[in-house]
């Protein structure tokens, strides 16, 4: 057994727009495919290429498509003794930037697809998302790192573009 320490960069934004409407412009940036059918078709795809167009026409503009949405705050909701609040955690990713980084640091399979917290408090709507690449700072492997640094460029420009007053 070995143990590695990581150490984990958060980005959070913080914003005057109402917590429907910030998902709803993480919504424009996010595909939200059917997959039922999408795996279908990336199972029948005969080529990588043909695969990888399966993907682009799932992916929203933000190069990414959600995985799952989990609504956290209606564990909150259901408790009396709990103020509630508005939190969701998107789970999103682009399998084809996940393969860019897993064929050179098979680890990154545990940070990908990426999370995006949105939650709702007193002073606003906080987004929050970690950095892939502080994820990947300690690999040592140029080529996962840029691909890492590209996808966050990607994820916090749709986070600046969904928080923006």
């Amino acid at each position: 057994m070995t143990t590695k320490k990581i150490t984990v960069e958060r980005v959070t934004f913080v914003s005057n727009r109402s917590f429907e409407e910030v998902l709803g412009l993480l919504d424009k940036g996010i595909g939200r495919p059917n997959f039922g059918e999408l795996g279908r078709r990336m199972n029948e795809a005969p080529t990588f290429e043909e695969y990888s167009s399966v993907i682009r026409g799932a992916v929203g503009g933000a190069d990414l498509m959600e995985f799952l949405r989990l609504d956290l705050g209606m564990a909150l909701r259901k408790d009396p003794a709990v103020a509630a609040y508005k939190i969701v955690r998107i789970i999103a990713g682009n399998p084809l930037i996940m393969k860019q980084m897993v064929e050179h640091v098979p680890d990154a399979g545990s940070y990908a697809p990426v999370t995006i917290l949105v939650f709702e408090r007193e002073d606003g709507v906080h987004v929050s998302y970690d950095l892939m690449a502080s994820y990947l700072a300690g690999c040592e492997n140029e080529k996962a790192l840029q691909v890492a640094k590209d996808l966050d460029a990607k994820v916090l420009r749709l986070l600046t573009e969904a928080t923006s007053s």
